[in-house]
């Protein structure tokens, strides 16, 4: 998530890059469930193994964006429940869609282009829209079951605790509504953009800070309804935020500063009760022979992306990509770099991992 800054036992894995990360998640349906956002714990793991090379099934073109023709970003992350996979584009639509066929079940239109990241249930898909509102949607009809009008872009991830649907819009707040979508619970602050969080043992990571501390991020216990903790100030000095991974002890994420001529990258060990630094290590952007021509705006361009700079937890390893040429594996316990390879493009996705694998955009 990025803040209105004034502006708007360990083993091998071995890295596979692929341009079609959205159809490899998809894949992995058949025995995983992924109903939030990169799986359980946020780890961007599956069960699943899947050993390359890898063929294309079908291929689907999405309509083209309306309005001022300005370059749209591709569609966010899907969510899988019962082989079918759920998703919104940039085009305004929210569409299900049949994995192994590609057979559209049905598309539902709304006033804006869809980039939050949604949750399914036995009954609905829940999806936040630009055009200001969240949408509970019927998963077998496709019709609208209700709507809750916010009047802020959505663009958060969306997921489903108990009895609450949880999302969070634009320099807003968080919101928590009832099954029927009708509030019951905020958060409100300006501060935050695009925010990605998830729950994990009743503790919602990272919610946005108390009004006390707006610029900050932290845990929440939706319990008691109280901050648990909040990030460390020395944290909290980057532009954005990745989402987080959880372990039953750890908390993985990473944060990225434009420093001028290149990126600023940290990556982050937490202990999960406490929000106490375990471990920190830093790196800059190494592009090789791939250097953006204008990387201010190569790196706007990234924070579009709810799932950029999203570790991936597999045994004792935590895989961070960056949006430069580098894949780097980090020891979860100390933090120690265990290998990194550098690859012939830039990365473009946050890695999934799969059987002995691991899988990336470029």
């Amino acid at each position: 998530m990025s803040k209105l800054l004034g502006r708007t036992g360990g083993g091998v894995l071995l890295v596979t890059a692929v341009l079609l990360v959205p159809l490899i998640v998809a894949s992995c349906g058949r025995h995983d469930e992924w109903l939030v956002f990169r799986g359980e714990g946020g780890r961007g793991h599956t069960r699943n193994a899947m050993q390359p090379p890898l063929g294309l099934r079908w291929k689907l073109e999405l309509q083209g964006e309306e309005g001022d023709g300005e370059r749209a970003f591709a569609f966010n992350n899907l969510v899988i429940r019962d082989d079918t996979m759920y998703f919104g584009a940039t085009d305004g639509n929210f569409y299900s869609m049949d994995i192994e066929s590609g057979y559209m079940n049905w598309v539902f239109r709304t006033g804006g282009p869809v980039n939050s990241v949604p949750y399914v249930d036995g009954e609905n898909a829940y999806f936040g829209s630009n055009d200001g509102h969240l949408y509970a949607v019927d998963r077998e009809t496709g019709e609208k079951t209700w709507a809750y009008e916010d009047g802020r872009t959505v663009q958060s991830t969306t997921l489903r605790h108990e009895d609450w649907i949880i999302f969070a819009s634009d320099g807003a707040g968080t919101w928590f509504l009832n099954a029927e979508g009708e509030l019951e619970h905020e958060i409100r602050n300006p501060v935050w953009h695009r925010n990605s969080f998830q729950v994990f043992d009743d503790t919602m990571y990272f919610v946005q800070g108390p009004p006390d501390n707006q610029r900050t991020l932290g845990a929440y216990d939706l319990e008691t309804l109280e901050h648990k903790w909040v990030l460390p100030d020395e944290v909290m000095r980057a532009t954005w935020y990745s989402f987080p991974a959880v372990t039953d002890d750890y908390l993985f994420n990473a944060t990225t500063s434009f420093s001028g001529d290149h990126l600023t990258y940290r990556q982050y060990g937490f202990d999960r009760e406490t929000g106490r630094i375990l471990w920190r290590r830093e790196h800059d952007s190494d592009f090789g022979e791939h250097e953006p021509d204008h990387l201010y705006r190569y790196f706007r361009d990234l924070l579009n992306i709810l799932d950029y700079q999203a570790p991936a937890v597999w045994r004792d390893r935590v895989i961070h990509t960056g949006g430069d040429t580098m894949v780097r594996a980090l020891n979860t316990e100390t933090g120690e770099t265990e290998w990194e390879t550098q690859l012939s493009r830039r990365t473009s996705s946050a890695p999934i991992i799969a059987g002995d694998y691991i899988y990336l955009g470029l």
